[in-house]
């Protein structure tokens, strides 16, 4: 049996939930549904996100009305102690993340069904992290099999729930644009390097002529298609690197998110430039090689 440690979320602080909200007023500036924040001596306390006090002006030290209804019925009152900065969710990039967390105590007395008294005993959902990652599978098989109950779905969050992720799909996706980018750039780089080569023919057939081998002429295209290469993949590094920061910084202000949206960082810089050198040097020893077979007096001849 694979040792498992439950995921709680037993934190610095009490455990936390988080819900949606539906504000009713704070002390300063009224209320929303009509109804003011009553005086408390002791409110029970919530963090807001940074979104949620932006979006409704709310600072630390305010009270407010938190219900689970969207109409506002049933607010219970919170003080607030503290904005936190909620974690980047791709998934949710569009939603705007009015969220508040609450202590346990605090979310089921706020979200109980006083006519069902099981409501404050029950879950929807369990996450359990497993010492050793890869028994998710073995694990999840043992436990559907030793709790037989109606309606429970145990499920590894790996394998091929993760391959029908959207994310994979998305990396796949772009797998596939850096192919086409990549090929149609190099069938680009090696019409060019033709272009090239062809103004330099009559060059060539004299080196030929004064006694230069081919292999020493292959050698310095060769050289060439290096140098070419290395040029280019620094640049293309360079100016991902300079681009980033405002990538991110534009993205993030349009999304109102801490997400980071380009890293560049050197695994990947190392990638390109090992995919871009042999391709440049190739384009090069390709676009000179039917050159270099020609006849030295065609060559030479204007």
């Amino acid at each position: 049996m694979a040792s498992v440690r439950l995921s709680l979320g037993l934190v610095s602080l009490p455990v936390l939930a988080t819900i949606a909200l539906a504000i009713a007023g704070t002390p300063e500036r009224g209320s929303r549904v009509g109804v003011p924040v009553p005086p408390a001596d002791d409110p029970a306390t919530v963090l807001i996100s940074r979104q949620l006090s932006v979006a409704e002006h709310l600072t630390v030290d305010d009270r407010i009305l938190l219900s689970s209804e969207p109409s506002g019925a049933h607010p219970q009152q919170f003080r607030i102690v503290g904005i936190y900065e909620p974690t980047p969710d791709p998934m949710r990039i569009t939603s705007p993340r009015l969220e508040a967390r609450l202590h346990l105590p605090d979310f089921l007395a706020l979200t109980a069904d006083p006519s069902d008294p099981s409501s404050a005993e029950s879950v929807t959902a369990i996450n359990i992290g497993l010492a050793d990652p890869n028994d998710a599978t073995a694990f999840a098989r043992d436990a559907a099999a030793k709790i037989p109950i109606p309606g429970l779905i145990i499920h590894s969050a790996r394998g091929d729930a993760a391959s029908a992720s959207v994310f994979v799909v998305l990396d796949r996706f772009h797998l596939a644009i850096a192919i086409v980018t990549v090929i149609a750039s190099t069938i680009f780089l090696l019409a060019l390097m033709v272009l090239l080569v062809e103004e330099r023919r009559e060059t060539i057939g004299i080196l030929r002529l004064i006694g230069l081998r081919k292999g020493r002429l292959l050698l310095q295209v060769f050289a060439e298609g290096l140098l070419i290469a290395a040029v280019g993949a620094a640049f293309g590094v360079v100016l991902a690197v300079v681009l980033q920061s405002g990538i991110n910084r534009f993205f993030q202000w349009r999304y109102d998110t801490a997400l980071v949206f380009v890293r560049i960082t050197p695994q990947i810089a190392g990638r390109c430039v090992l995919v871009s050198l042999p391709l440049g040097i190739l384009a090069s020893l390709v676009s000179s090689w039917t050159l270099l077979r020609s006849n030295v007096l065609n060559l030479a001849r204007r």
